[in-house]
């Protein structure tokens, strides 16, 4: 065999190393793809197996490269047609080393395992839909990524194993998309999204059958969060998830091929792929222990709270409900605050203005029919908000009835859910409480309406409000400090004595550590009314140690 060398197949954007699992020492450098191909290398005098499976985004013009050291690039199409592919070749390297960016696989219906792309404005998108669902949702969804979906395609019936649509149908799509002119509604379609969640062996079918990009719901909402992720804590937790939904499509890949559903894909590409997997595993092991670390230290967090007395407040709710709206105007800490889907997806945490001993936890909103395995990933953001002293659904009122009905059931069933599995110490006294929000988009009449629904489900009275006008958020923080530290009251202390001068300030310090103090009145003769808000088990401590020098008024 030639002595080593690199290879340069050029698309476009982003670089990634893949390493060839059969012929050591070589590397070849490839960019971001889309259409599907095998990639092989062929020797002087004989042809070795397949390097890996890949995917490119643009059509490869037919030339080949002549001349030592007599090794070319070939593609072959999913048409099962050879494609030469333009490559040049560098000097001898040396041996290739691991990779950390695993590549693309083709048939994997839009596994994308080195990150190549975070953004996708622009892009059109075919919907496929099995019959009468409704699709408003994931249409948001696509906007919200800038995606446009150019049309929605409808068959009836239930949907098949291995393709989702019927091959007939499949066909149909695949020729029509082939053949679109200028002008035609499907120019520039690289992206099919089934509006389903669907299984691992769909989504490689529908991939074969159109040559397209393909997501279903949860890879949707996982390319939706890759956009959104700012912080390391939320791009790991993204991360894990978008690999363990990568691995499920990579052992459908490999599991074909190793039935022979694939036919023409050699063993070498069987081997790749168990390389890709094996990579990918790691790299799921790294970054779980890396979220461990950030479990462990948001737990120590948890803990000194509640050391300082500090009692927390929890938003949850549907995605887009205005929680970090509410969060901002309780408690003027700047978070992103956006009329779309999940624009939030990590925890942040404030203090309640006018109420220091008050934290506010915003953490990710809930979405219907998202798998646990894929939820799994967010554990330790939804568990911030679950832990709480008290847990607030936030429902948007501008929703017509049966969407609230709809997206309150899902939170409702999302936090029984997981305060079940993933809480500390979970006390059935204190139940979620559901908050009216965006009622400045709704009438008197429609408020009422989505109020008696709310109470209708089972849930207490709600509270409502505006986070645009601030109607009703006095009320909310009245709320907030009667459910956590009951009715305020006004501590009547002694004036001190000749034995104990300092007793009173004391007592003074006890209180604002204990309670949350509204004011403090000293009198001439040495006295101090202060009005508080504290817990019956603080207020009985307070009264177990000075309980000869306090009243209650």
């Amino acid at each position: 065999m030639a002595s080593p060398v690199v290879c340069f197949f050029q698309c476009t954007e982003r670089h990634e190393e893949v390493i060839n699992p059969i012929a050591e020492g070589l590397k070849v450098m490839v960019h971001d793809f889309h259409e599907q191909f095998n990639l092989g290398i062929f020797g002087l005098k004989h042809r070795l197996k397949p390097l890996f499976l890949g995917r490119c985004n643009h059509r490869l013009t037919e030339s080949r490269i002549a001349g030592p050291p007599h090794l070319h690039l070939v593609l072959f199409g999913h048409d099962g047609a050879l494609r030469w592919a333009d490559m040049r070749l560098t000097i001898p390297i040396g041996m290739a080393q691991p990779s950390d960016d695993p590549f693309v696989v083709a048939g994997s219906g839009g596994v994308v395992l080195g990150e190549a792309r975070t953004n996708h404005q622009g892009r059109k998108a075919l919907l496929l839909v099995r019959g009468s669902e409704d699709t408003t949702e994931l249409r948001a969804l696509a906007e919200t990524m800038g995606i446009t979906i150019v049309e929605t395609v409808v068959q009836s019936g239930h949907a098949d194993p291995r393709t989702y649509f019927g091959k007939g149908r499949l066909e149909d799509i695949a020729d029509e998309r082939r053949s679109t002119l200028a002008g035609h509604p499907w120019e520039g379609v690289d992206l099919a999204i089934i509006h389903t969640n669907a299984t691992p062996r769909q989504l490689v079918g529908v991939n074969q059958a159109l040559g397209v990009e393909v997501w279903d719901r949860v890879r949707l909402l996982l390319a939706l969060f890759t956009a959104h992720a700012s912080s390391v804590e939320a791009r790991t937790q993204v991360r894990i998830a978008q690999l363990q939904s990568d691995r499920t499509i990579l052992r459908e890949v490999a599991q074909q091929q190793t039935t022979g559903e694939r036919a023409g894909y050699g063993g070498g590409g069987v081997t790749a792929l168990q390389n890709v997997i094996a990579n990918l595993n790691r790299e799921l092991t790294n970054l779980r222990r890396r979220q461990k670390r950030h479990v462990n230290a948001q737990r120590e967090h948890r803990r000194q709270r509640i050391r300082s007395g500090a009692m927390t407040v929890g938003f949850v709710g549907y995605t887009n409900a205005g929680k970090s709206s509410l969060f901002q105007h309780l408690s003027g800490k700047p978070v992103l605050v956006e009329d779309q889907l999940f624009s939030t997806l990590e925890t942040t945490v404030g203090r309640m203005e006018k109420s220091p001993r008050i934290l506010l936890a915003d953490t990710i909103g809930f979405i219907d029919n998202i798998p646990n395995a894929t939820l799994a990933a967010f554990k330790a953001t939804i568990a911030e908000a679950l832990n709480a002293d008290l847990t607030l659904i936030l429902v948007d009122t501008s929703d017509s009835l049966p969407e609230v009905t709809r997206k309150l059931e899902t939170t409702r069933r999302e936090v029984l859910e997981r305060q079940d599995h993933d809480t500390e110490g979970l006390d059935e006294d204190r139940p979620p409480y559901v908050v009216l929000t965006k009622i400045d988009k709704v009438t008197p009449a429609q408020q009422a309406a989505v109020s008696d629904l709310v109470t209708q489900l089972g849930f207490p009275a709600p509270v409502a409000l505006s986070s645009m006008t601030g109607e009703g958020v006095d009320e909310l923080q009245h709320f907030i400090r009667e459910r956590l530290f009951g009715s305020p009251f006004f501590l009547h202390i002694h004036p001190p004595t000749t034995a104990h001068p300092d007793a009173s300030e004391r007592i003074v310090s006890a209180v604002y550590d204990q309670g949350m103090v509204e004011e403090d009145v000293r009198e001439e003769n040495g006295s101090i009314q202060v009005n508080v808000w504290m817990t019956e088990a603080c207020l009985a401590q307070l009264r177990g140690r000075w309980g000869s020098r306090i009243d209650i008024k």
